[in-house]
């Protein structure tokens, strides 16, 4: 089916081929990923955007041996498929299958773990500098998207780069600007001039005969880098110390063939500035790459056909409250950092443009740009997945929380989020905020709950956290009109004897389920900082055993606040706290994820029986 494809299973087989089978080769690779991603679901048109390149770049340096480091991830799957996990993507994403983003533990091909972005140049600094130092001819190179080009991190790893005389390749994969053809034919020429070993060597030759002369070396720089920022996009990278090369067409083998050759043969920082298509060569994912950039499964000569969900999912509910808040006060501003269509702020972009604020993938600098808002009398909304603002703790802390400033944080992804895996799960997010003084953390159990919670959190001054899970919740209507949850406050659901089952957020539907089976008083806790100290009291003063739950790790989480609570008491009552493990839970159905951390109601009632006899 796939001639040359079928033929290929390490790297060293694809260098075999003679070039001019590669664009063959491209197409066979082109065809399998939407063939197999259409199977399983998963990142399409960052992979299909990445077909030739990924080629090029194991079809010129000798990998594994030479490190490439994928900046994000998720346009890997051309390189998982060239290094031995072609028949492994039929479980992409799956539990026990590969992952959706490289992983050490997968593949010796996987130089470096990469999920969260922006990490890819320090990565592959790190590894340069090991090289030299152990005397190693080795190369090591970061493939880096130009939306993470953003974070400030990239920018922290170049400006190290440039005087660390490590060989190190950055190539900057451009995929939101296209080449007209007069201007990418130009810069092609002038890439491979610029890459070619005679314009290095005649570059040090200069500067070293020039170097006496400093007024004549300065006016040589000057005159070098005016030059080239006529033909190029920008000499940025070249203040930054690093050779820039480019920016040239990433689906034209030749050309990347021949500029990769060159650079190969270079010392020191290079920089390659490559421009590829999103969803190249399929096209409704060229015309829509964003709908097709994390997909479900679909059919390839359909493409996606969207299906109304019979639930509201909470990022709807999320973004719904965000345009109805926005209507009622003119101080709430939304901010996310390039999440907009992840966090359902797609609606509210395009009702409020001037208050909707894309920071881009910067955590860090959301955070503390909403902090300085609120100083001056606004009140953001700081939409953001939990596993993105672990990124932003110091600024959580430093920046909003000592000066107690009125920031909403809308704290999606919290608990397992299935396919992703453990780099997006939002396992830790209860323990890192309740430690943290001045802020408020809520747990809604259901939608209307959220709603409200969000509202609750908007009206108070100082910093709120609402988390709550992917996905949707058990199907609770939602109250249109907004009101104030008692801060602080849980509720009984349900009254029973002997047991009481103390439930946070997403864990309250289990729990009423179990309850019933086991006669228990099922508590929804709504609140884990500040946790409600007089309900706790009381539950322990009338049962026999607790029992806290939560989708967030036990360590230092929701269990260990009510813990905590008992301690200072000095209440004398059996407690078994149930959640995530201490261990980094893999990829796969988020309903058999929960099961096997016993956090369904099969699991509550048996741990709740092999710990107390019953």
């Amino acid at each position: 089916m796939y001639p040359l494809l079928d033929r290929i299973e390490i790297p060293a087989q694809l260098r075999t081929l003679k070039r001019n089978q590669l664009p063959q080769l491209a197409d066979e690779l082109r065809n399998f990923l939407v063939e197999s991603v259409a199977g399983t679901g998963g990142h399409l048109s960052s992979n299909l955007g990445t077909v030739e390149l990924t080629i090029a770049l194991h079809y010129v340096f000798d990998t594994p041996f030479d490190r490439l480091i994928w900046d994000v991830g998720h346009q890997t799957y051309a390189h998982k498929i060239l290094t031995g996990r072609r028949t492994g993507m039929a479980r992409l994403r799956m539990q026990g299958g590969i992952a959706g983003f490289p992983r050490r533990d997968e593949s010796e091909y996987d130089a470096f773990g990469t999920a969260h972005s922006s990490t890819s140049i320090s990565a592959a600094l790190g590894m340069a500098v090991a090289a030299r130092l152990k005397g190693v001819k080795q190369h090591a190179i970061a493939v880096i998207g130009d939306g993470a080009m953003s974070a400030g991190m990239a920018f922290e790893a170049l400006n190290n780069a440039g005087v660390m005389d490590a060989n190190l390749l950055v190539i900057l994969n451009d995929n939101d600007m296209s080449i007209s053809p007069p201007v990418g034919a130009l810069n092609n020429y002038l890439a491979k001039l610029m890459s070619g070993r005679f314009y290095a060597t005649a570059r040090r030759a200069g500067e070293k005969m020039l170097g006496v002369v400093p007024p004549v070396l300065e006016l040589a720089k000057r005159a070098e880098e005016h030059v080239k920022g006529m033909v190029t996009p920008s000499t940025l990278f070249e203040e930054f110390g690093f050779n820039y090369i480019g920016p040239i067409d990433g689906h034209d083998l030749d050309i990347l063939l021949t500029t990769l050759n060159n650079i190969k043969q270079l010392d020191g920082p290079q920089f390659l500035h490559v421009v590829t298509r999103k969803g190249k060569g399929y096209k409704q994912a060229e015309e829509d790459p964003i709908l097709y950039h994390g997909v479900g499964k679909f059919q390839p000569d359909q493409g996606i056909v969207s299906k109304p969900s019979a639930k509201l999912a909470y990022t709807q509910i999320f973004g719904d409250w965000l345009c109805d808040m926005a209507a009622k006060d003119s101080r709430l501003i939304g901010i996310t950092p390039a999440m907009r269509e992840g966090s359902g702020l797609v609606r509210f972009s395009k009702e409020y443009p001037d208050r909707y604020f894309d920071v881009g993938i910067a955590e860090q600098h959301a955070v503390t740009f909403a902090a300085g808002a609120a100083c001056e009398g606004l009140k953001p909304v700081v939409a953001i997945y939990s596993t993105f603002l672990q990124r932003a703790y110091d600024q959580l802390i430093h920046d909003v929380a000592i000066q107690n400033l009125p920031v909403v944080f809308a704290i999606d992804r919290a608990g397992l989020v299935g396919a992703d895996g453990p780099t997006h799960a939002g396992s830790f997010d209860l323990s890192y905020l309740r430690c943290i003084p001045n802020i408020t953390v809520m747990t809604p159990a259901d939608e209307n709950e959220c709603r409200q919670m969000l509202y609750t959190a908007f009206q108070l001054d100082t910093p709120a956290a609402v988390r709550y899970p992917r996905g949707s919740g058990p199907g609770v209507q939602i109250q249109q009109e907004m009101q104030t949850i008692p801060l602080g406050k849980g509720e009984i659901r349900r009254q029973g004897k002997q047991i009481a089952l103390l439930a946070f957020g997403s864990m309250l539907t289990p729990c009423l389920e179990a309850g019933d089976e086991l006669d228990a008083t099922v508590v929804n806790m709504r609140f884990v900082k500040p946790l409600d100290q007089e309900l706790v009291a009381t539950l322990a003063a009338e049962h026999e055993l607790l029992v806290t739950i939560e989708e967030n790790t036990i360590m230092g989480g929701a269990g260990s606040a009510v813990m905590e609570s008992l301690s200072s008491l000095d209440k004398n009552v059996r407690l078994l706290q149930l959640g995530l493990p201490d261990s980094f839970i893999d990829q796969g159905d988020p309903a058999h994820m929960l099961s096997d951390c016993g956090l369904d109601k099969a699991g509550i009632i048996q741990s709740i029986k092999e710990r107390f006899s019953l």
